[in-house]
């Protein structure tokens, strides 16, 4: 068999133009691309981004990532395990089963046998879930090692404790505020699709705490809006005083 006939038989890597693939200092693997991303080996992730298409983990693969982001839908057809997974549609199909933190999406969808474990909305609502049942916590049963090491390094897990208090307590506050007033407002069905969707671009940040992808968007998606409420209008003034007080 000469070196061409042996080539063939092999599948050909296609590595689209603008994708990103980087190694963190844990050998975790970050893949960000712009178009539709499969995956097909199970592996511990860093991130995992489509940024404008979706996602796919395919059957019997097992993925462990920090974080998984897709513009339009992530497909789940293996076995997940992640803190934070972002996209506009979440599948979980046939026998399919995601261990998630935090969910951010605006339809979930679950087969008949699959299996869906987490699915927090923000990490206000998962510390308040855990600080109600913190007497549970400490009797898990002995067999259970608290100190094994997890393989999600590459972000430490936020405290539960109350942050002590500094100079930019009254800053994070208009965060917290803002937020606050946005996931209460966007329950509202009397919004536009296009302000919606808007205003949810500007909560993923606050959730996120992205600072400067918040001080990109926000002025643009509170412009959208034809009728803002007072909610809206305050989490808008919360967020100029937050910036203001930075410069």
């Amino acid at each position: 068999m000469n070196a061409a006939a042996e080539q063939a038989n092999f599948p050909t890597m296609i590595i689209p133009k603008g994708t990103e693939i980087r190694v963190n200092a844990q050998g975790q693997l970050s893949i960000k691309t712009p178009g539709n991303l499969v995956i097909q080996n199970s592996g511990n992730y860093s991130e995992l981004e489509s940024t404008a298409g979706s996602i796919r983990i395919e059957e019997n693969v097992t993925v462990e990532a920090v974080s998984i982001k897709a513009a339009q839908a992530c497909f789940i057809q293996g076995t997940v395990t992640a803190w934070r997974v972002h996209a506009k549609r979440i599948a979980l199909e046939d026998k399919a089963k995601a261990f998630i933190m935090l969910q951010e999406s605006e339809q979930l969808e679950l087969s008949r046998n699959s299996r869906l474990v987490g699915n927090f909305a923000s990490e206000k609502e998962l510390f308040l879930m855990m600080g109600k049942f913190t007497g549970q916590l400490k009797e898990l049963p002995g067999a259970v090692d608290m100190h094994a090491p997890s393989p999600l390094t590459d972000r430490p897990m936020p405290s539960i404790a109350a942050p002590r208090a500094d100079s930019r307590t009254d800053e994070t506050e208009h965060l917290r505020q803002a937020q606050a007033m946005l996931e209460r407002e966007l329950t509202r069905t009397d919004l536009a699709p296009q302000e919606a969707e808007a205003l949810r671009e500007v909560l993923y940040s606050l959730r996120e705490r992205n600072l400067q992808r918040i001080g990109s968007v926000y002025r643009q998606a509170f412009a959208e809006l034809r009728n803002p409420s007072l909610g809206l209008r305050e989490a808008y003034e919360h967020l100029e005083q937050f910036f203001a007080a930075r410069t």
